[in-house]
C-alpha cells in the first residue's frame, strides 16, 4: 500500500521550523505538529498549498509575505492608556481584553509601560514580519470522521 499524500481531509504530522528573513531562527517545535489539511484554519493557507500532494519524509522550504502569514502591522491596533484602567500587577507581555471608541472587544498585549501610561498593541505578534518556513512531513493518515464533524485533528499520526 502506498503512503497516503497531504491532501484534504488528511490528518499530517510535521516538523516546523520557522525563521525570519534574515534567516534568524525564530521557532523550532521538538514534537511535531498535527493538524487537520483541508482548510480548516489549523495552519496558514499558504503553508498547507505548499505541502499539498506531498508524502511522508518530504520537506519544504517557503517563504511567506506578511499577508500570507499574520498579516500587515496596523498601528490603528495600538493604544496608548492609562494604566490605573486596567488595575494594579499589570506588566509587559501580559493581555488585557478591551474596546475602544465603541468598536469590538479585542485582546490586547501590554507593550510598554511609561509613567502612568500602558502601551496596548492588538496586531499579532508576527504581524509585518516576511517568514521563512521549513518543514518536514513525519506522517500523513485520513482523518476520522470525528475529526471531519469537529474540524480538527484529535489524535496524532504516527510514522
Amino acid at each position: 500500500m502506498s503512503p497516503v499524500a497531504v491532501g484534504p481531509d488528511t490528518v499530517v504530522s510535521l516538523k516546523v521550523e520557522m525563521y525570519d528573513a534574515q534567516g534568524a531562527l525564530l521557532q523550532a517545535g521538538s514534537e511535531p505538529v498535527t493538524y487537520l489539511h483541508g482548510g480548516y484554519g489549523g495552519l496558514l493557507e499558504a503553508l498547507e498549498a505548499a505541502l499539498e500532494g506531498k508524502h511522508p519524509g518530504e520537506s519544504i522550504k517557503v517563504q511567506l509575505e506578511p499577508e500570507q502569514a499574520f498579516g500587515e502591522y496596523d498601528a490603528d491596533l495600538l493604544w496608548v492608556e492609562t494604566a490605573a484602567r486596567y488595575g494594579a500587577g499589570l506588566g509587559i507581555g501580559m493581555e488585557v481584553e478591551d474596546a475602544f471608541e465603541g468598536g469590538t472587544p479585542r485582546r490586547y498585549t501590554v507593550t510598554d509601560l511609561a509613567g502612568d501610561k500602558v502601551v496596548l498593541d492588538a496586531n499579532h505578534p508576527l504581524a509585518g514580519m516576511a517568514l521563512r518556513f521549513f518543514c518536514t512531513i513525519t506522517a500523513v493518515r485520513q482523518a476520522t470522521k470525528e475529526e471531519l464533524s469537529r474540524r480538527e485533528a484529535f489524535y496524532r499520526c504516527d510514522p
